[in-house]
């Protein structure tokens, strides 16, 4: 397979060790940006499916770490890269005789990145987890949902969040540290670490007391009558974001509630008496009515969208938002360049089974 790179990293080697979750995301992106991307596979891993989006775009190898000539493989490899990054447990590379010590001794310009859960020490970093694990020992997981009880946002927040798009704009800014020094790095991803930092404004609000430690009680969290989601006569929904008193002013309008909400927007103890309101209201009318009075107005208005239904909006459509690899609708990268734009490198491709071949391609002969 050839590879034309396109995009603003088109030149940079990186060597991805598979793992699961974020890690996988982190080497799409990177490959989208125009990466050289080279991904080490357990032996007997099957190929990845079409479907598996987070496996587009680079080569992908076996090799078997627990060998010793495996293990000299990969240090040749990562002699031509400017980036590594693995999701293996702590202490998992070391004993393999990859850590970042061996490696950064055969390469010292080397930037490898370290993506875990819980990061490289402390009482919880060699317990497994899931994204709704790192998002609850954070304080983010407890600020999210619902009065009852928390509710995870999918796995955006921890693994994708702040796992894989701190890792790629870590090792990115730690590459331009070694470009100009000759000094790489260890770059530890902590997803807890990484999903706190991403909860910075609202412990900021927490300290100057316009925040409180609970849901369904504040601005953002699905208190506020004017920042929610609301049910259509249909069954569908839309969402509302009137948080400015010109945009809450214009909601009023267009949903003819003016003098019955009348009074100041932020006096939270009349927030449920025009939340019931407003539900009662737009109850009253489909999910396209609404669109068709509120669209493109800036009353900050959006109708939630299936993933089935979002492909085709016209907003999307016109953006160039999605679009088809091997029969499979899927997201184009972003964000969007003017001078070296990303793109979809190619679809999920078998693993390369003749080693010598893709080990030659980055300028490496086995030993």
């Amino acid at each position: 397979m050839t590879k034309t790179a396109s995009g603003p990293l088109s030149g940079v080697k990186v060597l991805e060790f598979a793992a699961l979750g974020p890690g996988p995301f982190a080497g799409t992106f990177l490959s989208d940006l125009g990466a050289d991307v080279l991904r080490v596979e357990r032996p007997g891993a099957p190929d990845p499916k079409p479907e598996r989006f987070d496996a587009r775009g680079r080569k992908t190898i076996e090799l078997d770490l627990k060998r010793p000539e495996a293990v000299a493989e990969c240090l040749r490899l990562a002699e031509h890269a400017e980036l590594l990054f693995e999701g293996n447990r702590p202490g998992v590379m070391e004993r393999l005789g990859l850590g970042p010590e061996v490696v950064l001794a055969r390469n010292p310009r080397l930037v490898y990145g370290r993506m875990t859960g819980w990061g490289q020490y402390g009482p919880y970093a060699h317990a497994a987890g899931h994204d709704i694990n790192y998002l609850a020992l954070t304080g983010a997981l407890h600020a999210i949902g619902t009065a009852e009880k928390p509710i995870a946002p999918l796995n955006l927040a921890a693994d994708y969040g702040g796992g894989a798009m701190f890792l790629v704009s870590g090792m990115l800014a730690a590459l331009l540290h070694a470009r100009s020094t000759g000094e790489g790095q260890v770059v530890d991803v902590g997803m807890t670490d990484c999903a706190a930092y991403l909860v910075s404004l609202f412990y900021g609000m927490l300290a100057g007391g316009t925040w409180e430690d609970r849901r369904e009680a504040n601005l953002l969290d699905g208190a506020a009558p004017f920042y929610d989601t609301y049910r259509c006569a249909d069954g569908r929904w839309i969402a509302i974001g009137s948080i400015e008193p010109q945009f809450y002013a214009m909601l009023l309008d267009m949903t003819g509630t003016k003098d019955r909400l009348a009074g100041a927007q932020m006096d939270k103890a009349e927030w449920p008496v025009r939340k019931q309101i407003l539900r009662d209201v737009f109850a009253g009318r489909t999910r396209d009515e609404w669109c068709a009075i509120m669209e493109h107005s800036d009353v900050c208005f959006a109708p939630v969208l299936s993933l089935k239904e979002a492909p085709g909006h016209p907003h999307n459509v016109a953006r160039g938002t999605f679009t088809q690899v091997a029969g499979a609708t899927m997201p184009v990268p972003a964000p969007r360049f003017s001078a070296t734009p990303g793109a979809v490198q190619w679809a999920p491709a078998p693993i390369e089974r003749d080693k010598v071949t893709a080990l030659a391609a980055w300028g490496v002969e086995r030993g």
